[in-house]
């Protein structure tokens, strides 16, 4: 296929369009196993640990590979690179529905994570590639609004399937779904994605790639669970080596970049005011929604004994709310009040979020009121998401698109990962000694966070 530059808007459409099917498959997978987590954990036994490790270790898996998937794309083509990737999630999808025990599901969920982490970054570098840096903002809009939709629409679909038990196969289908969609994007990235790779030099840094790895596993995998009996010595030993294994990684790529040789990206990406600053609250957002999202879904069911395809409904209003603040409020306001979108988007969240899951659990307000809180909490959600991908990559040159992209997602799935963990643990830690609203109050806490860091954001932004 011809140079991306050479393309027309129908082929840069069409183009777009492919890479929308793997933002939907890597989306709608980390959020579809919140509503049938219920179903899975009565169907294979799972206890509390294993739960999370369901949740969570996508998002670990895919946080600790996007890099190595970014430089992939960077050395041998981001189109080639973005159907390995489809095919490998596509299979790891199977496994995951045919699963007989919690321990292999947890094995194929960090299986899909890795090889989600192949196709994610491809996606991002082909929208840098293909268009221009004011371009992007509409185009990562849309990312927004239809991420966003892919999100809420995980634990519709999931209630949906569960509910239809299609095939007499229950919660396995949330995951057996993927297989014809994957097919299709295959097919349409052979036949729509061009050829395009960076202009840096080629090569693989394995060394440092492993030492990130080591680092973000160091991270996260004493906080799964860190609400159970018999954490001991060795996981908050484990949980302090994380910063000396990241310094060390850090080191490690600056003197490769140094020498001229292939790194994982280039250290000078962080003196980008914007870059530095957009993946910190990327980090502490993303925690933020993915622990909301979690407790919310699970507390309807265990604590309000709601049904999965209710709960997935129920999850609608949230959505429509990010698409008003995706599609309306960030894409019309970002160029022109900047960082004050994502002040209003996240402070607007904080209160919204607090009492929906105070309403849903102990005080047990009616639907309405909820479903209306959670329009505002969806509208905060969507006013500083649909922010922080073009500030992000707003100043990053073309040639360090596939490292840029891949340090974005890896900063959402970190804070994923980390949501889930935190928030998590505290929610099951609790019993019944109001679980929710004590995770309320760490969620706040992030929000809080992320209010105080959009204001630390350069005033002019493009």
């Amino acid at each position: 296929m011809r140079n991306p530059a050479d393309l027309s808007p129908r082929q840069k459409t069409l183009a777009l369009i492919t890479l929308v099917i793997a933002l939907v498959l890597e989306i709608v997978d980390m959020t579809i196993v919140n509503t049938a987590l219920p179903s899975i954990k009565a169907s294979l036994g799972a206890d509390a640990r294993a739960s999370q490790w369901i949740v969570a270790g996508y998002s670990l898996a895919f946080a600790l590979l996007l890099m190595a998937g970014g430089r992939l794309g960077d050395s041998y083509g981001y189109r080639r690179m973005f159907v390995v990737g489809v095919i490998g999630f596509t299979l790891s999808s199977a496994a995951c529905g045919m699963a007989t025990t919690g321990t292999g599901l947890v094995a194929a969920r960090l299986m899909q994570g890795a090889t989600g982490a192949i196709m994610a970054p491809q996606s991002m570098a082909m929208v840098q590639v293909l268009f221009s840096p004011l371009e992007r903002v509409s185009r990562m809009a849309m990312f927004g609004i239809i991420g966003g939709l892919a999100a809420i629409a995980g634990p519709i679909l999931g209630g949906m399937l569960i509910e239809a038990n299609l095939f007499d196969l229950g919660w396995r289908a949330v995951f057996l779904i993927n297989l014809p969609v994957g097919i299709g994007a295959v097919i349409a990235g052979l036949m729509l994605l061009p050829e395009a790779r960076s202009g840096r030099p080629a090569g693989y840094d394995f060394v440092g790639m492993g030492l990130f790895a080591l680092a973000m596993a160091a991270l996260f995998w004493p906080l799964i669970g860190a609400g159970e009996a018999g954490r001991g010595a060795l996981h908050f030993l484990t949980l302090l080596a994380a910063a000396p294994l990241g310094w060390a990684a850090w080191r490690h790529v600056a003197r490769r970049v140094r020498a001229g040789d292939s790194a994982l990206f280039d250290p000078a990406l962080f003196t980008i005011p914007t870059f530095r600053k957009g993946l910190a609250l990327s980090v502490v957002f993303a925690a933020a929604g993915a622990g909301f999202l979690l407790v919310f879904a699970f507390a309807l069911q265990a604590e309000r004994g709601q049904s999965p395809l209710f709960t997935g409904l129920l999850h609608m209003p949230y959505g429509f709310g990010a698409m008003f603040g995706i599609g309306v409020m960030s894409r019309n306001f970002l160029p022109r009040l900047g960082r004050w979108v994502l002040v209003i988007g996240a402070g607007l969240m904080l209160p919204a979020c607090t009492a929906v899951l105070y309403g849903a659990t102990l005080a047990q307000w009616p639907w309405a009121v909820i479903g209306a809180l959670l329009v505002l909490s969806g509208a905060g959600m969507g006013m500083t998401s649909g922010c922080i991908g073009p500030i992000v990559v707003s100043r990053v040159e073309r040639d360090h698109a596939g490292a840029a992209s891949a340090l974005l997602k890896t900063s959402q799935q970190l804070g994923s990962a980390l949501g889930v963990a935190l928030v998590g643990s505290l929610y099951f830690a609790w019993g019944h000694a109001f679980p929710a609203l004590a995770a309320a109050g760490v969620i706040d806490g992030m929000l809080a966070i992320c209010v105080v860091l959009a204001l630390r954001l350069p005033a002019r932004l493009f």
